[in-house]
Formats: C-alpha cells, sequence, structure tokens
C-alpha cells in the first residue's frame, strides 16, 4: 500500500500565492525598519548637543527675539471698523482725571479691549504708577477699590505687569499695564495701596525676576530661596534640563 504524497505545495498557483505573502511580509519588515506606515521612526534619531560653543550669544539672542516681535506685528491683521464701545465715555473720563492730577505723561496708552468684555485698558509708566493707583483707589468717580488679580507677562522685547481693578460699589472695570525694560526690570510696589498685591508681586518676582522697590517684604514664594532663575522668562535656561 503506498501513501499519497501531497503535491499542494508544488502546484503553481499555490507557489505563487506564498511568493506574494513572503514579499508583503518582507516588505512589512523594511517599513517597520525605516519607520513603519504611520511614519514613526523605529530607531532613536540622533539630536543635535548644544555647547557652549554652539549656543547663541545674548546679541543673537536678543536679535531673534526682535526678529520674532517684529513678524508677529506685521502679519496682525488690521482692525474691522466698530461701533464705539459703551465703554469709551467711561475711558475718556479716567484718562482725563489722571492726566489733570498725574501729568499728561502719565497715561502712554489707552484701549477698549472688546474680546475682554469691552475692559478699558491704560498703560501707565513705572514712575508715575504709585501715584495713578492711590488715584484710582480714592478718586470719587473711579474708587476702583479692589485689586482682583496681577499678571506678569514677558514679551520677549519687554517684561510688563497687569492690574486688574474692579470698584464693589459700581462694579466697573479696569486693568492697567505698567511696561518695564527685560534687562533690569522694575515697577514701584503698590501693595500699601491694595495688600492684595503683596503676595503676587512676590510671585511675578519669582517667575519673571521683575523687582517692585518698596515691597515689605519681597522674597520668592514659589521656588526653593536658592532657585537659580526665573522660570516665567523665555530666556529661562534651567541648569538642570530634567528638573
Amino acid at each position: 500500500m503506498t501513501e499519497d504524497k501531497d503535491n499542494s505545495l508544488s502546484d503553481p498557483a499555490t507557489v505563487q500565492d506564498n511568493k506574494i505573502i513572503e514579499d508583503s511580509q518582507a516588505d512589512n519588515k523594511e517599513e517597520t525598519l525605516l519607520g513603519g506606515s504611520e511614519g514613526q521612526p523605529a530607531v532613536a534619531e540622533t539630536q543635535p548637543v548644544v555647547t557652549a560653543a554652539t549656543a547663541p550669544s545674548d546679541e543673537e539672542a536678543k536679535a531673534a527675539r526682535a526678529a520674532r516681535a517684529a513678524e508677529r506685528a506685521a502679519s496682525a491683521q488690521p482692525a474691522a471698523a466698530q461701533e464705539p464701545s459703551p465703554n469709551q465715555p467711561r475711558l475718556d473720563r479716567m484718562i482725563s482725571i489722571i492726566r489733570e492730577a498725574a501729568g499728561e505723561d502719565a497715561v502712554s496708552e489707552a484701549y477698549i479691549n472688546v474680546i475682554d468684555g469691552h475692559r478699558p485698558y491704560l498703560v501707565v509708566p513705572p514712575v508715575h504708577w504709585p501715584v495713578v493707583a492711590g488715584l484710582l483707589r480714592d478718586h470719587e468717580e473711579l474708587h476702583l477699590d479692589y485689586l482682583r488679580s496681577v499678571a506678569g507677562i514677558d514679551y520677549e522685547m519687554h517684561m510688563e505687569v497687569g492690574y486688574y481693578l474692579i470698584s464693589l460699589d459700581t462694579k466697573d472695570e479696569v486693568c492697567i499695564k505698567v511696561k518695564t525694560n527685560r534687562e533690569q526690570p522694575s515697577i514701584p510696589t503698590i501693595s500699601p495701596i491694595w495688600p492684595t498685591a503683596n503676595w503676587n508681586e512676590r510671585e511675578i518676582y519669582d517667575l519673571f525676576g521683575i523687582d517692585f522697590p518698596g515691597h515689605p517684604d519681597l522674597r520668592r514664594i514659589l521656588m526653593p530661596d536658592d532657585w537659580i532663575g526665573h522660570p516665567m522668562r523665555k530666556d529661562y535656561e534651567p541648569l538642570d534640563p530634567e528638573v
């Protein structure tokens, strides 16, 4: 009795099918080595090593920041014509009160921020800020007696602090922005006028490095006392990148 031999492996159709499967498996293996169909690299890529010789200088960093700021300004779209804000008369009156009491240059810029609920914004130079702050709190027409929050901002070409005020009587709100340079940022404290500024100014000093002359206890509040640098600045470089 003879055993029948399986001739399926020698069948031309079967051979062709096996060939297709082998080619497909080879292609998949090659794709996996090259990154796969998802385009993800299977082999770790070599990252460039930044050394003291290749790191940009201070002048190059400043030039890069200036170029980015110019690019943002150039790409900004002109504002479309809008109806006058209902808060424009209040802003005009506020400007008039401040300039009459503190001088024409006490307000360098003013506008209505429509996106921010038509909130009036004023830009006050640091030298005028303590006088203007007291006026905003004590003037009978303004009476902005509560400081809701304080925010530090790094715009790469300058530093800025925004003070968000509200009158608890009228519920009127305003934002005061005070600009300072990045090399030696300094804005007079207003913690004697609004005590809530005390810890807010400490936080901004801690994270942005902005000095607040006259502050009763200006020291770090979030980072350890021996921490080097100010983590929220855009030019901050940690000593240990993994921390």
